[in-house]
């Protein structure tokens, strides 16, 4: 994420519109990888089958759309929350399937993959802002590209 502090206003425009495709990207794969999980994992299936089986349809859902989005947003901005959700949001929602406890409907497991992509997409934001404060307090404000010519 770059500092805005000294950006002209249009490209403050595009980091909102940036952000606001991060987060809808990690949105839209919360939402594949639960409704997928929903689709395949039976309630009463074993739990780390459930789990494995979880992991593997978030992998791959989780890079399919990646590499869809990615040319939009970039490949690591798309990939690295991506992968997150993809592999602990598929084991999180196979593992709750199985169980049969959560959500009773396709449209609540559905409002908590969404959920669950918007909260990973904002904690890496978060992680992102303060690895910049710690480069900028150790290299100054070079680094960040800031200082003026």
């Amino acid at each position: 994420m770059k500092n805005t502090q000294h950006c002209p206003s249009d490209k403050q425009g595009n980091l909102f519109w940036f952000m606001l495709g991060d987060y809808l990207g990690g949105i839209l794969t919360g939402i594949a990888i639960a409704w997928a999980v929903r689709c395949i994992i039976p309630a009463g299936l074993d739990m780390v089958l459930a789990m494995i089986l979880g992991m593997g349809v978030g992998m791959v859902l989780h890079l399919a759309i990646g590499f869809l989005i990615a040319p939009l947003l970039g490949m690591f901005q798309t990939m690295v929350p991506g992968s997150i959700i993809g592999m602990y949001g598929g084991m999180l929602f196979a593992m709750r399937d199985s169980m049969g406890a959560g959500s009773k409907s396709l449209s609540e497991a559905l409002w908590v993959g969404a959920l669950f992509g918007a909260m990973v997409v904002a904690l890496f934001h978060v992680y992102d802002r303060a690895l910049q404060r710690e480069r900028e307090k150790f290299y100054g404000d070079e680094a960040a590209g800031t200082k003026e010519s």
